[in-house]
């Protein structure tokens, strides 16, 4: 009996210590699985491009960059919608706008305009005589002057010569009366007074230089000569206007012309007094429909002794109409509509305090200069994608959402993405390739950016301003017509970004400004030498090289001909600063 307590004394000890043992090795297996289980859902996004989105670990398809797990999604958003990270819409410069030009306000529309001169209070002051300009005693546009006031004193050797034949005819004014008065009406016709001829006849003497006064009272809206300058009978010396009265046009798009009569009370406001509202009423209505805008001019005349307009300055017109079951009219940039085969689509900001968006397809109506009318999919008040469009559309695709190329919303994960946001395997393999003549003349541009950027290695503002303006001419340039399809639709959208960094490089003297566009710029080159899968230019490698320093400390790329770093962003601070990540 004392045997087999024992037995079972020591079993009991087995089985506790081996729950003590293997216990926790078995919830570290359990928790363990659950791990891997959180990790197939995990999903890894690059720090550059935070529009890449991966369910597993790896490189940029981009950038090469590392991959990082990316923030669970808990906004509770539907379907079709995603977001962007803020980071995001600053780098892709994504801008937004709401859709509406005209609104409606009770019985009343809302109508924009802008004040311009009174075309029938301006006139031009020309000289009536050819001649030398000796002294201009107008020195600026927007001066005041007042009618018989000096304008300028002119050297005139036709002048010269007709103050002797005056002088000469005088004296036989009794003999041949016919010639006296002839050569004095010459003189009228030269705008010359009364009083300044009979002095010229009593004096007897020939003046060299004569005046010329202001024939009107108004405002200098525009000096065509400088002093010193050599002009011809009948030519316009400035350009004046009286801004006593102003004039107020407004556009109305052709829909809505029935709407507005001649005599319409209309309500003016502006940003500069906007507690205080004028009134004034329809004077004109264009009868010719601008045919580029769609629209026709509607127009009030203001009174403006106070000098309150100022010509160019943005107003704001309403005008009540009778009740109308017609829809306003929307107007959309071109910028920020994508098109594929027949759809239209633009992405909508869903969420006008988060940056939500989707997807929305759209009809399109005439185009009205770089504007398209919309006739459905959008409503007035709607906040639209209208920059940065094709990197939106990106994100979309890559999340699996809705978008211009995926309009059933299913999840793309391939290789090499490029600025529109398409894969390469979405690209026909013959628009892959691109012609020689398109290479040769890319190649012909990348010199260009070349010069661009050893002209930032070397801190010369005024040499990079010169060199982008010379890669602008060469960009565009180039010959699409090899490029079809989707292979087109990426170059026009890298273009405008190209166009804008080069702009912004080219108006700025700020090498901060300048490289900040050199940043972008290489980008998207970046972008396209990815998506048409070019391997060399001009006959040799090109480096792609990236500093971690750049840009804030968020990173940016440049492509060199030469393996060696020089580093663009910071010049001789940190020539070396950089690495090389990718050879084409």
């Amino acid at each position: 009996m004392k045997k087999y307590i024992i037995y079972i004394g020591i079993l009991a000890i087995g089985l506790l210590l081996g729950w003590l043992l293997f216990s926790g090795s078995s919830n570290k297996e359990t928790e363990h699985n659950h791990n891997e289980a959180t990790e197939t859902n995990q999903m890894w996004t690059c720090s550059m491009h935070p529009q890449i989105m991966q369910s597993g670990s790896g490189s940029c398809p981009i950038c090469g960059m590392d991959l990082i797990p990316a923030e669970a999604n808990a906004d509770g958003l539907s379907i079709n919608q995603f977001k962007l990270t803020k980071n995001a819409m600053a780098l892709a410069n994504v801008q937004t706008s709401i859709v509406g030009n005209n609104k409606v306000d009770g019985d009343a529309i809302k109508l924009s305009g802008r004040i311009v001169e009174n075309e029938e209070a301006k006139a031009i002051q020309v000289s009536y005589f050819s001649g030398r300009i000796e002294r201009l005693n107008v020195n600026f546009t927007g001066e005041e002057i007042r009618k018989g006031q000096l304008l300028a004193t002119i050297y005139s050797p036709e002048l010269f010569a007709a103050q002797q034949e005056l002088i000469t005819a005088s004296s036989l004014k009794e003999t041949q009366p016919g010639l006296y008065k002839a050569v004095r009406n010459k003189l009228k016709l030269w705008k010359l007074s009364e009083n300044q001829i009979n002095q010229i006849e009593t004096s007897g003497k020939v003046k060299e230089n004569f005046p010329v006064y202001a024939t009107l009272s108004g405002t200098v809206s525009d000096k065509l000569v400088e002093q010193g300058d050599y002009i011809k009978q009948g030519q316009p010396l400035m350009k004046i206007a009286n801004l006593n009265s102003v004039w107020a046009n407004f556009d109305v798009y052709e829909n809505q012309i029935d709407l507005f009569k001649k005599g319409q009370e209309v309500s003016i406001t502006t940003n500069a007094y906007p507690t205080k509202e004028f009134k004034a009423n329809v004077s004109f209505i264009d009868p010719v429909l601008d045919t580029r805008t769609r629209t026709v001019k509607l127009r009030a005349v203001l009174n403006n002794r106070n000098a309150i307009f100022k010509p160019g300055m943005f107003v704001e017109g309403k005008i009540k109409v009778a009740k109308s079951n017609k829809d306003l009219v929307l107007i959309i940039p071109s910028t920020a509509i994508l098109w594929t085969g027949e759809r239209s689509v633009v992405y909508v900001k869903i969420n006008p305090d988060e940056p939500v968006f989707e997807m929305r397809e759209i009809s399109l109506g005439n185009d009205i200069g770089e504007n398209y009318e919309v006739l459905n999919g959008l409503e007035n008040g709607d906040e639209i994608v209208t920059n940065g469009t094709f990197t939106v559309d990106a994100t979309a695709q890559l999340q699996g959402k809705k978008s211009m190329m995926n309009p059933k919303g299913e999840k793309t994960m391939t290789g090499h993405e490029g600025h529109s946001g398409m894969q390469l395997d979405q690209i026909n393999p013959k628009q892959k390739m691109v012609s020689k003549e398109f290479k040769k003349e890319l190649s012909s541009a990348m010199s260009s950016y070349i010069a661009l950027k050893d002209a930032l290695v070397n801190d010369n503002t005024s040499a990079a301003q010169s060199t982008s303006e010379k890669l602008k001419i060469s960009v565009n340039s180039i010959n699409m017509s090899s490029l079809k399809g989707d292979a087109h639709t990426i170059w026009m959208s890298a273009l405008k970004s190209i166009n804008t960094s080069v702009d912004q490089i080219h108006n700025s003297q700020n090498i901060a400004t300048q490289r900040k566009a050199f940043g972008t710029l290489s980008k998207n080159l970046v972008d396209i030498i990815k998506s048409f899968d070019i391997k060399m230019l001009n006959n040799q490698p090109l480096y792609l090289e990236y500093c971690a320093m750049a840009d804030d400390n968020e990173g940016s790329y440049w492509l060199s001909f030469e393996k060696e770093i020089k580093n663009p962003f910071f010049g001789n601070k940190m020539l070396s600063c950089g690495e090389v990540k990718e050879v084409f």
